[in-house]
């Protein structure tokens, strides 16, 4: 059990804690600790793991073991490979089977009738019966089986750690801690390298992890899915809910309006006590009744006030100029890299696409897939084969998490060309010189530069804290074209929000690359799947995506040997490689056949679906309007006077009835065109 016990810490002139307690039993459970940035989360995991003192209070850690996943994965020995670094959370195996091998090799050494022998052959025995029960013939698979569910390739797993980003090699961590299985596991933002496949692999694992996990996320969908309590981090203390981060978030406005009523009405009881001593204190006939009300004021336990409501902060993007109707187009495409170990191939065979005026579609895949890639090839910036149309007027702003030089980007807005001696509000202000001063640091702030942080200079700030300037630049500019790579790294869920609903609003076009299971859902209506050297098209958000794969009638993922995957694979695609094992495109390859007759003879299987889609969005639109005018002609006010009114419904209705007799003959025709087509 670890017990913190009023817990008070101070560092600088903040005070993180102030009568802090918590008791974390190694019970299986999933907790979220949840708390604006600055409020103290990773400290506490520091107190937790004795990394931090405090300066009073009592902390004890009686017969639990602690693993901690830090946020920022401190160097590794860089000559360790990725499978040694993961095999480290069998240190207790693989010391047993270092001493198994000495006690073999002394044994070979010594004379078989001795009694030596007999004592080393025993020892032997005790040694080989503790690897039993350890299930040492296991280590190694369960090993492989954990860093392929976060994502490494087989032929990764003997690479060394020095070749790997700080995001691989925090897999690589995260891997032994979960070989190890401590009794406490704290994770700080363990998903924050992480693609969508090695998330769910993720939460299946933690779903029946034997101890006790706490857990800090800015992913609103995994602290929905995995915990089964929220403990909130506010003004130096603890409250605790029951249920998820959806479920937290009603209770706790509800916990604050309590809270709030309460301090309202003991604020009014305070204040009529003083003005009744302020009244009589000098009265001689009311002076006991004055004394008993002063000893009721000290004795009286103060309620504090309640923590502020999160503010409301909302963006608009700035009205941008009306591109035609076809954004951008790319043709049939191939893609591969040159390296000194040969040609990595990232796309073999994709497109077309085509993105059209209001398009929102969402991007989506396993590491390394070649997202990145395909958002350079968008923006017109990295070379392919294949060619590359823009339409008229488009006017594209383009954001990556990793493009915050302090040179300007080529051939779009340079949203992450930073000057270095400028102050983050200059560079702001740089984008948007008409915008209010207040409203920029609203927006600064929703991006976590709060106070003094706006009048950083630039060549001071982190990669972090550069990603999301890059950000703020990018909502700034007037541009109808987004294309935004992984935008919601390094941000917190009220910022995230605050992108949503900017997105939600945004009257041009976007493309969007995250593993951010929430935003996806938020703003996307079409998704893009990346992967085995090509790209899906399906309609509808992330959820509606994994719903056609997994329960629809969307055809299956294949790969190169026709074995079909009914879910969205977690293809364990390298560090900056393709499996290259994935057939298919967006619209496929191989669907891209056409009726053999009938109206729409000349339309391929992608167009085929987007005419069904716009038959289905009528039909839906003409059934609603057909209720109201029946509850309209229901009424007999509308039948007053010369009945002008209730004709001009009846004529309305007929019409909308022959329309939609006509698009469920359409919408049937198309329906057996598209089974048809994916049936083949």
């Amino acid at each position: 059990m670890i017990k913190l016990d009023d817990i008070r810490l101070q560092l600088g002139d903040e005070l993180l804690f102030d009568g802090l307690s918590w008791t974390i039993s190694p019970e299986p459970r999933c907790v979220g600790l949840v708390g604006p940035n600055g409020a103290g989360k990773t400290t506490l995991f520091r107190v937790i793991t004795n990394e931090q003192r405090v300066d009073s209070g009592e902390v004890v850690r009686e017969g639990v073991s602690i693993g901690y996943l830090e946020q920022d994965v401190q160097e590794l020995p860089g000559d360790r490979t990725v499978r040694e670094e993961a095999l480290r959370g069998f240190d207790d195996v693989l010391a047993l089977e270092e001493e198994e091998e000495r006690i073999s090799e002394k044994l070979a050494a010594t004379d078989h009738e001795s009694a030596r022998h007999r004592k080393l052959l025993n020892r032997l025995d005790r040694v080989q019966e503790k690897l039993n029960a350890r299930e040492a013939h296991r280590v190694r698979p369960r090993t492989e089986s954990v860093l392929t569910g976060l994502g490494f390739a087989p032929d990764e797993l003997d690479r060394s750690l020095r070749t790997f980003s700080g995001g691989w090699r925090m897999r690589a961590t995260l891997a032994r801690l979960l070989l190890k299985q401590p009794d406490v596991l704290l994770l700080d933002e363990p998903t924050n390298h992480l693609d969508i496949e090695s998330i769910d692999w993720l939460e299946d694992t933690l779903q029946t992890y034997p101890g006790a996990v706490i857990l800090v996320s800015h992913d609103r969908s995994v602290l929905d899915r995995m915990v089964s309590s929220i403990a909130e981090l506010t003004r130096g203390r603890l409250l605790h809910y029951d249920g998820n981060y959806s479920h937290y978030l009603e209770a706790r406005e509800a916990r604050y309006e309590r809270w709030r009523r309460r301090y309202e009405n003991q604020q009014k009881r305070i204040e009529e006590i003083e003005e009744f001593i302020s009244k009589f204190r000098y009265n001689a006939a009311r002076a006991s009744q004055v004394q008993s009300r002063i000893k009721k004021l000290e004795k009286m336990d103060r309620i504090p006030p309640p923590p502020d409501s999160e503010p409301s902060i909302s963006f608009e993007f700035p009205e941008p100029p009306r591109s035609g109707t076809v954004v951008l187009e790319l043709s049939t495409f191939r893609k591969a890299y040159e390296t000194e170990e040969g040609t990595i191939p990232v796309f073999t065979e994709a497109g077309p696409l085509t993105i059209e005026r209001g398009d929102k579609i969402a991007v989506v895949g396993p590491n390394g897939a070649g997202k990145s890639t395909l958002a350079r090839i968008l923006r017109g910036v990295e070379d392919f084969e294949g060619t590359r149309t823009e339409g008229h007027n488009v006017e594209m702003s383009f954001y990556a998490q990793h493009l915050t030089s302090t040179a300007p980007a080529p051939q779009a807005s340079a949203v992450a060309g930073f000057d270095p001696n400028q102050t983050v509000f200059e560079a702001v202000r740089e984008a948007a010189p008409n915008r209010p001063k207040t409203e920029l640091r609203n927006l600064l702030g929703t991006f976590l530069f709060t106070d003094d942080d706006a009048f950083k200079e630039i060549r001071v700030l982190s990669g972090g804290e550069k990603s999301r300037l890059a950000l703020a630049r990018t909502l700034l500019s007037p541009a109808n074209f987004l294309i935004l790579d992984e935008p919601t790294n390094h941000l917190d869920i009220q910022s995230k929000e605050v992108l949503i609903e900017a997105l939600q609003q945004y009257e041009g076009t976007f493309v969007l690359v995250s593993h951010d299971r929430h935003v996806l859902d938020a703003v996307a209506e079409t998704t893009w799947r990346v992967g085995g050297g090509t790209v899906r098209t399906f309609l509808g958000n992330y959820s509606d995506f994994r719903w056609q794969v997994e329960e629809g009638s969307a055809r299956p993922l294949q790969d190169s040997t026709g074995t079909a995957d009914a879910s969205p694979p977690s293809d364990s695609s390298s560090n900056g490689q393709v499996s290259g094992n994935e057939s298919g495109g967006a619209p496929d390859a191989d669907a891209m056949q056409r009726p053999e007759e009938g109206p729409y003879a000349d339309l391929n299987s992608y167009q085929l679906k987007r005419k069904l889609e716009e038959t289905e969005a009528r039909i839906l639109e003409i059934e609603e309007r057909q209720e109201e005018l029946e509850a309209a002609m229901a009424n007999p006010e509308a039948y007053d006077g010369d009945g002008a009114q209730a004709r001009e419904l009846s004529d309305e209705y007929n019409a909308l009835k022959e329309e939609l007799s006509t698009l469920y003959d359409e919408w049937e025709m198309l329906t057996e065109h598209v089974m048809a087509l994916e049936d083949q």
